[in-house]
């Protein structure tokens, strides 16, 4: 009997040491895919970080939203069909921002006059316009 309880503390003793290890091994690769408390991205990805939504004007929603990009060489943090995308860099520094197709498939896309931002323009006519600070 003696023998018996033995053999069991012994088999739970090595499920604890093998859960322990389980454990530290999932922190130890975890640790690899997170750097400064932030998931590494992809090459040439973006991620939506934060997004603030003001209605509190009649007839107009304002909108702004944070992105997180990791870009490729000649590549900046840019929009594309209306989500944050990684475009070419000379997009942005000729201010061409049509060029790196920011409204949807259905939307048409025009500069601003100052070239600060765009509009896209529905069928519906609704107008969403997109300044760049």
């Amino acid at each position: 009997m003696l023998k018996a309880v033995r053999m069991l503390m012994l088999r739970v003793a090595w499920a604890l040491a093998g859960a322990a290890i389980c454990c530290f091994l999932i922190i130890l690769i975890h640790s690899r895919f997170i750097r400064d408390g932030k998931c590494q991205l992809a090459a040439g990805t973006c991620e939506i970080v934060t997004l603030d939504r003001d209605s509190s004007q009649p007839r107009r929603t304002i909108a702004r939203q944070t992105a997180r990009c990791a870009c490729k060489k000649g590549q900046i943090a840019g929009t594309t069909r209306a989500r944050p995308a990684c475009v070419d860099a000379r997009i942005v520094k000729t201010r061409q921002w049509c060029d790196m197709v920011p409204c949807l498939e259905d939307e048409g896309c025009d500069l601003l006059v100052n070239k600060s931002g765009w509009t896209c323009t529905q069928p519906s006519g609704r107008v969403k316009t997109t300044t760049v600070s």
